[in-house]
């Protein structure tokens, strides 16, 4: 934009007049007259500026008086946002004038807190990480404050707060001061002199790291130098009533680009959203780890702690009866305002009735937090029905259909960092997601449901799967996260049961990644296979939605919420747990109590399948892609089976509790069933697997390639097993323990035993046998290496695994004579191998 500056600065003469050309008693009178000069060139640049809508703009109360005495304030706009601007009312005015683009901002809104979303709208192909249409890189709240002939952009920081009437609000507000993100120059003042012009183009096209897709880490990885302005631009800007959405393209130079190499260039488009947070905030309720919800949290100075204390709130949306009467007599109401989803307008027809049930699933949980109706799904209107609709409207939560070939859905939102109040949210659903859901459904339960067995299932089953995802991604959209543990509250044998999976499900919430019952078997009559809303869905909306008439603030409600955890302590249907890759109960893709006994039934199923895998994936005319695809996928679900059990060995189940219960919140797995555990790893895991290794389905995908991925999966399962952190546990253990305890020497003699069988009972050894053997070696020499952990020297396990060698080293020494031909070859280089790790010590 060309300057409208005058081409000198009011209070600047055009130059310095020298002292020496007048006397000492003149050089006052030329002072004065330099001073009057300056105040008459003030006086005449006020009106020329505010004409032009220069940088000088003077206060808002004089600016309105010379719009309504002269009329020229108007004039000044006009300038600037001319006849050619194409306009967009909303939260504030956008224009667009040529290729430059501007706000227009309300006095009203100066002050008001705004959320700012940045998300990565498309990135180019091989991007790092999962960064896709929707992703977020960052969210910030900010301020628009005057600040004389500007308007910066302020950021608030709510990670440390202090209430108002606490002195220390002093002391926080100084050693926390807010930074000015950016700042514009005032262009024009609004022709009712209630709003400001600014320009914003340079903000979205130059190299803003607050609102930028491109973390440090891409930058340094991708060598990028700069952002190259001329080939970064806005290409939409859109306002509504409560938000403004920007979406821009930003152009970097990058010496190593993701793709493309020869272009040296790196573009993403980048959405930005700014969302006007509600003027009252909604009363928060505080987070506890024994029930599961996404949170914000903050230090409040301000509590009467000896400390710096974190307050950690739930997110949820603001749900409020609209008869509070009634819903205080215990009587189902209706929400004041109801979470509605509406559907993509691309949305497939066939599909879309399977979306809506996902949505509305949850009204029976609401229902046990008094409301009705709180969750609704709507159809997009068209056009003529609302001709403003759009789904970018933050006003308007969407179930985006996306035509994407990710296999994935995600369950986003939007929340208000001072409270955690759900503000909006997008579910996503990627079209290529069936695909994974039809190919699962055969590998897990094709043995005992006929409806599996084909790659075009019946549109109920396919649509039952795609409903239950939905259910799954509307959970995190209200606050709802992983909850892991679930799955293991239910008894393996109840699994089988059809009455029981018809009314409970297959695991306690919708939130675990229990997606489908492996465990029934071939005859098991009626049962469910699909996971659907559980009775710990209902217990957790509940206890974070149930308005608590008797208490006033947060304080007063966190008794009351106590007091629920405690009624369900010791049930495992009521039970949170979201991660922990030392508990066996807390995994994904597990079913049951009973980690052993599911993979068993598990495996049983795999066995029946493979044999009709070749029928039930052929098509004619077609090729065997679809059979090399679900094959790979059935060896991954071998190797999950075998890690849900490996998990237990040198396992600690959490039990999450408050000062005032009772009991240890770490227990380790019982050494009997650690034992158990064992003796399943060395039947499945570590010996061959040959029912897998179907020769009709090998010489119809490839030429070769089996030994090397058994070897791999079974290399990376006797890794967990012989992992440096299980080790030290089962060491800890002992340390406890008076005795009755699974010990770290008993574990690694039955994996030898299991691994090296063949020595002890005078067999051969196969390829894929010498090959895990080798492994086996290998990671040994790893660890007595200090390359898996360099804390080992400190530790028993080195002497532990030296141990174990020259205890294998005689016993190998023992088979020899009885050895031949390549088993004889390989049992020679075993022993150089041991007696080459001991002789480095």
């Amino acid at each position: 934009m060309t300057s409208t500056q005058p081409p000198y600065s009011a209070g600047e003469p055009t130059g310095p007049i020298p002292a020496d050309l007048f006397p000492h008693s003149f050089q006052a009178a030329a002072r004065l007259l330099c001073l009057l000069l300056a105040l008459t060139l003030v006086s005449a640049c006020s009106t020329t500026r505010n004409t032009a809508g220069g940088q000088d703009a003077p206060d808002r109360e004089t600016q309105g008086q010379t719009a309504d005495a002269s009329g020229e304030e108007e004039d000044g706009y006009e300038s600037v946002i001319t006849d050619e601007a194409v306009s967009d009312e909303g939260l504030f005015t956008v224009h667009r004038v040529d290729d430059s683009f501007y706000y227009e901002i309300p006095d009203s809104l100066l002050g008001r807190e705004i959320l700012l979303i940045s998300r990565v709208a498309q990135v180019p192909t091989d991007f790092f990480g999962f960064n896709s249409a929707g992703s977020s890189t960052g969210e910030q709240v900010f301020t628009l404050e005057k600040r004389g002939d500007k308007i910066q952009m302020r950021v608030r920081n709510y990670d440390n707060f202090a209430p108002d009437s606490a002195a220390i609000k002093f002391s926080v507000e100084a050693n926390n001061f807010e930074p000015v993100v950016s700042a514009w120059d005032i262009e024009a003042i609004g022709p009712d002199s209630t709003t400001s012009v600014i320009e914003v183009t340079d903000f979205f096209t130059s190299d803003v790291p607050a609102i930028s897709g491109l973390a440090d880490y891409l930058r340094t990885m991708y060598q990028v130098r700069r952002v190259d302005g001329n080939r970064s631009y806005i290409e939409s800007m859109k306002s509504f009533p409560e938000n403004v959405e920007t979406r821009h393209v930003l152009t970097y130079e990058a010496v190593n680009p993701p793709s493309e190499v020869q272009t040296n260039s790196l573009s993403l488009l980048m959405n930005q959203s700014m969302v006007l947070l509600p003027e009252e905030p909604m009363r928060p309720r505080y987070a506890d780890d024994r029930v599961g919800y996404f949170s914000v949290s903050r230090i409040n100075y301000g509590l009467n702690e000896q400390k710096a204390a974190t307050q950690e709130f739930i997110r949820r949306w603001r749900m409020e009866p609209k008869d509070p009467e009634a819903y205080a007599r215990g009587e189902l109401v209706e929400p004041v305002e109801p979470i509605v989803y509406y559907l993509d307008p691309g949305t497939p027809e066939r599909f879309r009735p399977y979306i809506i049930q996902g949505i509305e699933d949850w009204q029976e949980a609401f229902e046990a937090a008094g409301f009705k109706n709180a969750i609704i799904a709507k159809e997009p209107p068209t056009p003529e029905e609302d001709p403003d609709w759009n789904p970018e409207d933050v006003r308007y939560s969407v179930v985006r259909y996306v035509a994407s070939t990710i296999r994935n859905a995600v369950g986003p939102s939007v929340s208000d960092p001072r409270t955690g109040e759900i503000i909006e949210s997008d579910i996503i659903w990627y079209h290529n997601h069936l695909r994974s859901y039809r190919n699962r459904l055969m590998i897990e339960t094709g043995a005992a449901n006929p409806d599996a067995r084909s790659l075009m299932l019946d549109e109920d089953l396919i649509g039952e799967t795609m409903r239950r995802v939905i259910s799954h991604e509307v959970g995190h959209a209200i606050g709802l996260p992983h909850n892991m543990q679930s799955s293991s509250a239910y008894p393996v044998d109840s699994l089988r049961s059809g009455s029981f999976t018809q009314e409970y499900g297959i695991a306690t919430t919708i939130m675990e990644y229990a997606r489908q019952n492996y465990i029934a078997q071939p005859g098991d009559e009626n049962i469910r296979f699909i996971r659907k809303i559980g009775p710990y869905d209902k217990y957790s909306v509940n206890w974070g939605y149930r308005v608590i008439p008797e208490a006033d603030t947060p304080e007063e409600e966190k008794p009351i919420l106590d007091s629920w955890i405690t009624e369900k302590e010791g049930d495992p249907v009521y039970r949170f747990g979201s991660a922990g890759g030392y508990d066996p109960s807390i995994q994904t893709e597990d079913l049951s109590d009973d980690p052993v006994q599911a993979s068993t039934y598990g495996m049983m199923n795999l066995k029946r399948v493979v044999p009709n895998l070749i029928e039930w994936t052929s098509t004619p005319g077609e090729s065997y892609d679809d059979l090399e695809e679900i094959y790979g996928e059935l060896i991954g679900q071998w190797s999950r089976y075998v890690n849900h059990v490996i998990t237990n060995i040198g396992g600690v189940y959490t039990y999450p509790k408050a000062t005032d219960q009772e009991g240890p919140v770490y227990e380790p797995v019982p050494e009997d069933y650690q034992r158990k555990a064992m003796a399943f790893l060395n039947d499945n895991a570590f010996t061959t697997p040959e029912w897998l290794l179907d020769e009709d389905i090998l010489r119809r995908i490839e030429h070769a390639g089996a030994l090397e991925r058994i070897g791999q999966l079974q290399g990376s399962h006797l890794r967990r097993v012989m992992d440096t952190d299980v080790m030290l546990r089962l060491i800890e253990a002992e340390g406890f323990s008076d005795g009755d305890t699974y010990t770290v020497s008993e574990m690694l003699g039955e994996l030898r035993s299991g691994v090296w069988s063949e020595i002890y009972e005078n067999e051969n050894t196969d390829t894929y046998r010498r090959n895990l053997q080798r492994i086996y070696l290998d990671h040994i020499e790893s660890l007595l290496n200090g390359e898996e952990n360099d804390d080992v020297s400190h530790t028993d396990i080195q002497a532990l695994l030296k141990e174990e060698l020259r205890t294998l080293r005689g016993d190998v020494d023992d088979a020899l004579p009885g050895a031949s031909g390549l088993h004889r070859a390989h049992l020679v280089d075993v022993t150089e191998r041991i007696d080459g790790m001991l002789d480095s010590d």
